[in-house]
Formats: structure tokens, C-alpha cells, sequence
């Protein structure tokens, strides 16, 4: 039985949090590990300080002996001739010495350790890091940005810079190489090496390591010769290197015996350049970039900005909304302000607590869809039963049969593929744009407004045109809140049509 899900979107923009696991999957969760690591870092604090009194009372103790012992050892016998210092070295070495014994071995670490012990409970685990870390890889792709714009930090629309190291590329590449992505192996070892060339100074890793994913990397796409080379130039600095030694003989013979072709390496560079990625695909990641989007001048001229009042609805005949076509065909529309700062705060407050990650299905959790998730139902505090009131009186329809409010949080490179459902965005500094794939259209996120349209025609039918999917996060937290209105309740509101028009 086929239902309709209108869909009006509640553009919200805040950050929260609360332990969970799939940290990477919601930026708003991730706030509590930054206070949880500014915790850490204090408590690190109190336990240096405590390390550098105990040293100091040791230091003390040193410096007033050297100076005894040096006059004392000078004329032994005079010395100890005098009764006094003769009892004091007794006492030092009967009873002092042990007192500094005890403090050398008392451990000033406990209270670290017991509150590292806790928190460690809450820390990300390796998903989250192998999460985090195909994170970057989805918007280097998207975005097609190069590997050395994400290392230095320097990504459009951000005004703040962080960078990543060299043991931070290396990893990064660890993750895509364990994951069989070969190409991004690549770019990630190559930026590795890159800084590692000019001169920065690495913690674990070294050059030897990172041409060994080198070569190995470009071999398994095709380019033998690419990973002769590699090879050649870790030996010179690990000539004993036994896995190098092995790989040099094999790609001289695949060279020599003319094993690789320059066909096979061509089409190795495109395998690269697709990865398995479809059309349908490749047109959604042009889409969030801003490209392709089938908008032209004469469809532009028949799409207005008005104020709207829903038929002289009685709240809205003084104070009409703002209400801007977005498209035609289907019907797009924005309604802006349409939810305020303090309304946004109360309904991240009450969805903090529920959040958990998006597409959970029994032990199968949803890969298309990088959020967090929570459902609020109306009763619940007023500012929601506001919401769906409001959401009532300016669409004309029935909400008392739709869903509850769903609230979601995006994660680092956050999205959602294409789907006939829906998702939305906030107002986010890059990225997180709503895309209409089958129509070319993008819709960029504004903090506050709402995203109407209908997925069904007036007969009942599903509206394929309005595939859509959320475009990854590239800089900044994208909040929604999403309301799905049912076609059960809308027969005198939408009335039932047969053709399949808007």
C-alpha cells in the first residue's frame, strides 16, 4: 500500500553531544570528546605538577648533601670527630635515606591514570578512526580536492587552520590500503612522502614504511615501472629490506618479459579515475560541487520570491511567511525563518539524549547515510507541538497522521545517497547541499528555513523525479530536523487526481 511522504524539512544549525559509540557519524556528538579531552589534558597537568614538587623535594635533598659530603670527605676523621656529625650520618643512613627512598618510589600517577582509566570508556575505537578516516577520502572525492589542500587545512569556507602530519597521511593511507583502495593509498603515501621530502620531522613513521605502500599501492593499479622505481629508491635506504628485495626481481622481470602493456596501464589510470562509481553517482558528486545543475534563464524567470499567506490562514494574514521557488517541475519550495534560534536550542536539547546512529536495521547499520539520528514526538514540550502546528497551517495539510519529528546530525563528510525518501541540511560554511539527481538540481543549506515538495503525484504514484540525497559536510556541523506528512488524512486537502503531473 503505497503512502505519501511529504516532505517538509526544518533547516536547523547547532552542535551537541553525548557518549556514544560511532562518534564520526555526528559532529554534535563529538563535542563531548573535546571537553572530555580538555579534562584529560588538566588532569595531565595536576599529575607534572605533582612529578616536578616530588623532583624538587628530591633536588633539594641532592644539593644539601653534595655540598656535606664534598667538605665532609675532604678530612673524614676531623669530621666525624665531632659528635654531632657523627650521630646526623647515622640518622641519615639509618632513617633519611629511607624516607627518600619512599618518596622516589611513591607513584604520583594515580589520580591520572584513575580518571584516563574511566574516560577511556568513552573513547572512539578504531572504527571510529577507519570512519573518520574514509571521511576525508569521500570529500577529496566529492569535492575533488587535492591531498595537500586537506593536509594543510586549508578547505573552502573555513576560517580556521588544522593540519595533518606526517604519521596522519600515513594513516590515513593505512586505512584506504587495508580497505583495498589502492588509489587513495596512493595519494595519501605521496603526501606522506612529500612532507617527509621537505623536511618535516615524522613521530613513528619513516620514509622506508611509506615507499613500501608506495610501490606496493601503485603495482596493485597497473604501473609496474611506478613501483620499480619506489622500490629502487627504499632500497637505497634499506638495502637489507627483504620484501623489497623480492618485489625489485618480480617488477624486473615483469618489466623485461613485457608482462605490462601500456594498455593495461591505461587502463589501470581509468579504472583509478572511476573506481566502480556509476553515472548516477558521478552526477551526484557534480551536483554537490555546484556543477551541472539544470537551471536556465527561462526556467529562472518562472521562479519567484513571495509573501505567503496559505489562503489568508489567520496567522498568516498579518505576519506572511517568506516563501522562494527553488524549481518548477517538481514543485520546490523554501519557506525561510521559519523556525527561531531558541525554538532550534529546545529541540537539540531534546534530542540530545537520543541520538544514535542512522539506518540501525536489527545489527545492520546503513553505510549511504553518515548521521545520527533521533525521533521526537510532539506531546513531548510545547516548542514541538509549535513546530508541527506551524508545519500544518503553512503546507495545508493533515499532520496528525505524519511521523514524528526526526532530528539528525551529520558526521565528519556527513551525507546520505540518493534515495526516494528525503534528508536535509543547515547552514554550514562548505558543502552539505540537497541534490535532486534525476532533475540536476542542488539546493544549498540556510540556517532556519524549510524545504517543501511532494514525492507522490496527486494519483498516488511515486514521483521519481524526486530522488534526492544529502552532499557530504566539507566544513561545519549540519543539523535537520525532517518531517514526513502521510497521504492518509489529505483526501479533502490534496485531492486525488489520475495524471501524473504536479
Amino acid at each position: 500500500m503505497m503512502f505519501c511522504r511529504c516532505c517538509f524539512v526544518l533547516i536547523l544549525l547547532f552542535t551537541w553531544s553525548s557518549a556514544h559509540n560511532d562518534f564520526f557519524t555526528s559532529i554534535g556528538q563529538m563535542t563531548d570528546l573535546l571537553f572530555m579531552e580538555k579534562d584529560l589534558v588538566s588532569s595531565l597537568k595536576d599529575y607534572i605538577r605533582a612529578e616536578e614538587h616530588k623532583l624538587e623535594q628530591i633536588k633539594k635533598w641532592a644539593d644539601r648533601l653534595d655540598v656535606l659530603s664534598s667538605a665532609a670527605t675532604q678530612d673524614p676523621e676531623c669530621f666525624l670527630g665531632h659528635p654531632v656529625n657523627a650521630f646526623k650520618l647515622i640518622k641519615r643512613l639509618n632513617t633519611e635515606w629511607r624516607e627518600l627512598e619512599s618518596l622516589v618510589l611513591t607513584d604520583m600517577s594515580d589520580a591520572f591514570i584513575s580518571n584516563l582509566t574511566i574516560q577511556r570508556q568513552n573513547f572512539p575505537n578504531d572504527d571510529d578512526q577507519t570512519g573518520a578516516a574514509k571521511a576525508l577520502m569521500r570529500l577529496q572525492d566529492t569535492y575533488q580536492l587535492d591531498t595537500n589542500i586537506i593536509s594543510t587545512g586549508e578547505l573552502p569556507g573555513s576560517s580556521s587552520v588544522a593540519s595533518l602530519t606526517v604519521d596522519d597521511c600515513f594513516d590515513v593511507g593505512k586505512v584506504a590500503y587495508l580497505e583495498a583502495d589502492y588509489y587513495h593509498t596512493e595519494l595519501w603515501m605521496a603526501q606522506a612522502l612529500k612532507q617527509l621530502d621537505q623536511g618535516e620531522t615524522p613521530g613513528l613513521v619513516d620514509t622506508v614504511n611509506v615507499l613500501d605502500y608506495l610501490s606496493s599501492s601503485v603495482n596493485k593499479q597497473g604501473e609496474v615501472e611506478r613501483a620499480l622505481n619506489f622500490t629502487k629508491r627504499l632500497l637505497k635506504l634499506d638495502p637489507t629490506h627483504q620484501q623489497a628485495n623480492r618485489n625489485l626481481k618480480h617488477y624486473e622481470y615483469l618489466l623485461s618479459e613485457q608482462k605490462v602493456k601500456a594498455t593495461e596501464e591505461a587502463e589501470g589510470r581509468q579504472r583509478r579515475e572511476s573506481r566502480g562509481r556509476t553515472d548516477d553517482f558521478l552526477k551526484y558528486e557534480q551536483l554537490c560541487r555546484g556543477e551541472g545543475i539544470g537551471m536556465t534563464p527561462r526556467r529562472q524567470s518562472r521562479l519567484f520570491c513571495r509573501y505567503y499567506d496559505n489562503n489568508r490562514h489567520p496567522r498568516y494574514v498579518i505576519g506572511p511567511v517568506r516563501q522562494e521557488d527553488e524549481w518548477d517541475h517538481p514543485r520546490i519550495v523554501r519557506y525561510h525563518n521559519i523556525i527561531s534560534d531558541k525554538e532550534m536550542e529546545k529541540v537539540k536539547e531534546l534530542a540530545k539524549p537520543r541520538l544514535h546512529r542512522s539506518g540501525v536495521i536489527g545489527m545492520k547499520t546503513s553505510h549511504f547515510r553518515i548521521s545520527q539520528t533521533a525521533w521526537l514526538k510532539a506531546y513531548e514540550h510545547p516548542v514541538l507541538d509549535k513546530i508541527d502546528q506551524r508545519i500544518g497551517d503553512i503546507t495545508g495539510l493533515d499532520v496528525t497522521t505524519a511521523e514524528d519529528l526526526q532530528v539528525a546530525n551529520y558526521g565528519i563528510g556527513g551525507q546520505c545517497e540518493p534515495h526516494f525518501d528525503f534528508a536535509q541540511m543547515s547552514d554550514v560554511p562548505a558543502g552539505g547541499a540537497t541534490v535532486f539527481t534525476e532533475v540536476s538540481v542542488t539546493i544549498w543549506p540556510i540556517k532556519g528555513t524549510a524545504v517543501f515538495w511532494y514525492n507522490l503525484y496527486p494519483s498516488g504514484e511515486g514521483d521519481n523525479r524526486t530522488q534526492h540525497a544529502a552532499c557530504p559536510v566539507l566544513v561545519g556541523s549540519k543539523w535537520v530536523s525532517n518531517k514526513w506528512i502521510h497521504e492518509r488524512g489529505q483526501e479533502f486537502r490534496r485531492r486525488c487526481g489520475l495524471q501524473e503531473t504536479d
